[in-house]
């Protein structure tokens, strides 16, 4: 779900050498769903260690933030604390959805259709406070900055992007570009290779900058606001019926003011408008917030990794060295 607006705004691709040295705050619940999304096995079954706890999200976390920490990119996790009441209809929506797709991966288990399996798998994803916390306790080991944010994670990236306290948000979903983030990468947590029927494809990271975006579109803050709304977002699932990104940028450029854009559709407005307007306009964030990176640990990521969930200990150990390579690399650039 989400706002669905990535036809419309520019963007460019862009290296990860491009973000050396530069902080990115990520929002985390994002990310670990990217994870046990994505980190499963053939059938579509999450990794589990031997107590059949699942550990795909710690496999994400741990092999994808060791490779961008690595190129020398900072980060900085971002959680979400309490969720606004009007997310209430999304959450039901995505809970029918998950129990729909745990009918149909049972069913393709029953007929004994990998493929099936694979695919219904993914869309029963659950992340439980247990994960959220053993996330928090393996990024902190690995060095990594943790946030707790009071309301929308990725609303307080966006907040930590404008005080000058991280470079970009790091985020698959656009609400940071919405409320006013300067600049938000896509593609970075996601696998850098991408297997097609034709063979793999390489995964870009992406930058949308807050700025371009209003000018491309020709629009200003309230009216990006106003077209988030109308094409849906987590507190308005669906947004207005019939009208998609460029049926929305159309209207919103031709009636330039929220009361008048909205005035236009009232008719088929199924919510409070202004009500959603004012969580983009103030967003539920903590300003001036600085971050801290702990020191890394590397006992404390074995103990974590090995010790409590199994996995094996000599690729846990390569990983490590590899980011102790990067940094006696970035070590002996520096002093050239």
């Amino acid at each position: 779900m989400g706002l669905q607006i990535g036809e419309i705004v520019p963007r460019k691709a862009i290296s990860f050498s491009e973000l050396k040295g530069k902080i990115v705050a990520v929002d985390a619940y994002n990310a670990i769903y990217q994870f046990l999304s994505s980190v499963r096995q053939p059938d579509g079954m999450p990794l589990m260690d031997d107590k059949k706890r699942v550990t795909s999200h710690l496999s994400g976390l741990f092999y994808r933030n060791i490779s961008l920490m690595a190129e020398g990119i900072k980060l900085v996790y971002v959680f979400d604390g309490e969720y606004h009441e009007l997310k209430g209809r999304t959450h039901s929506i995505r809970g029918e959805a998950k129990e729909l797709a745990r009918e149909k991966y049972e069913k393709a288990r029953d007929e004994e259709d990998i493929e099936g399996m694979g695919k219904y798998a993914r869309g029963n994803i659950r992340l439980t406070k247990e994960m959220a916390e053993e996330s928090k306790e393996l990024l902190e080991a690995m060095g990594i900055g943790i946030v707790q944010a009071p309301g929308e994670g990725e609303m307080q990236c966006a907040q930590l992007v404008k005080d000058g306290a991280a470079f970009a948000v790091g985020s698959q979903d656009y609400d940071a570009l919405v409320v006013g983030g300067t600049r938000l990468i896509q593609n970075l947590t996601l696998a850098r290779k991408r297997k097609l029927a034709t063979g793999y494809v390489y995964i870009s990271p992406e930058i949308l900058e807050y700025s371009r975006v209003l000018g491309d579109l020709g629009i200003d803050p309230d009216q990006f606001i106003s077209l988030a709304i109308l094409v849906g977002t987590d507190f308005n699932p669906g947004g207005v019926h019939g009208i998609g990104p460029k049926k929305a940028l159309a209207l919103v450029k031709q009636k330039k003011y929220p009361v008048e854009i909205f005035r236009e559709v009232e008719h088929l407005l199924e919510f409070n408008w202004q009500e959603v307007f004012e969580i983009f306009k103030k967003p539920n964030v903590h300003a001036g917030l600085k971050v801290s990176f702990p020191k890394r640990d590397s006992l404390r990521i074995k103990k974590i990794l090995v010790d409590e969930h199994d996995f094996n200990l000599e690729r846990v150990e390569r990983q490590l060295e590899k980011l102790e390579e990067g940094k006696r690399k970035s070590s002996q650039q520096t002093l050239f």
